[in-house]
């Protein structure tokens, strides 16, 4: 399915309230923008030249990949989110693909020398059986020598810092109420957004729900090498230096062969 027309997004994608929502979208790509290159991002570590943003959103990140001189493809469950991608990616010099598919259900029309999926969209995946077959696709439309990155919110996240904790964010037009509940067998929080935004005089309130699962670095790392791929290394997000024990967000990178 492509992405063929915009529409209007809803009260979710504006005034910053989609950036709550990704929890770390303007951070992701203020770093991404930061690293000054594309000598500077993991993907310099071979040759490259296609790419594929996987759960790619509104494609922020899709347009700096396409910036550093990348062929890219960007694929989202939400066609809503794919029109947004469309639109912000209009003075593209090349228009990249866009592809309505879940993670799990990849089927990209050749192989790519690189698959990045940023912003903690594994964790979105609260079944394991979902995580191993988002891998094993992965696997499949990646070309030997390939390079397959990664990130996610880490137990310790999960734990300690989101648990059961309400935060509150004061925006210039919008108020967010985030609520969390933490089920501590699986490791999953289930997150409650109130947005209160401002019309004129008066608030439209809106209310969404997202569900999130921390796994082991183990159980990642299992899975990945039961897809046929190869973990290079795990880093602390936005460092390459190893993850510590307070990391919040940790970023894989596997090869293909």
């Amino acid at each position: 399915m492509y992405a063929q027309a915009a529409v209007k997004p809803n009260p979710l994608l504006r005034n910053g309230a989609y950036g709550i929502v990704m929890r770390g979208v303007q951070k992701c790509t203020r770093g991404c923008s930061s690293l000054r290159g594309r000598n500077r991002l993991p993907l310099c570590c071979i040759k490259l030249d296609t790419a594929t943003d996987l759960a790619c959103g509104t494609g922020r990140l899709l347009a700096l990949m396409e910036g550093f001189g990348f062929d890219v493809i960007g694929v989202d469950s939400s066609a809503e989110m794919l029109c947004v991608a469309q639109n912000n990616l209009l003075t593209a010099k090349t228009r990249p693909l866009l592809l309505c598919q879940k993670m799990q259900e990849l089927d990209l029309y050749d192989t790519v020398d690189a698959v990045v999926c940023s912003l903690d969209s594994i964790n979105h995946l609260v079944a394991p059986r979902d995580v191993i077959k988002t891998f094993e696709r992965v696997a499949l439309f990646l070309n030997h020598g390939g390079i397959f990155i990664f990130d996610v919110n880490t137990l310790h996240k999960h734990k300690n810092i989101l648990a059961d904790n309400c935060f509150i964010y004061d925006l210039e037009d919008l108020f967010c109420v985030w609520q969390n509940s933490l089920d501590e067998k699986t490791d999953t929080v289930n997150i409650t957004l109130d947005f209160f935004e401002k019309e004129g005089r008066l608030y439209n309130r809106s209310t969404q729900t997202i569900n999130e699962r921390a796994y082991s670095f183990e159980d990642l790392t299992l899975w990945v090498e039961q897809s046929g791929l190869t973990l290079l290394e795990i880093y602390d997000e936005l460092k390459l230096t190893p993850p510590g024990q307070d990391c919040q967000r940790a970023v894989f990178v596997v090869s293909k062969g």
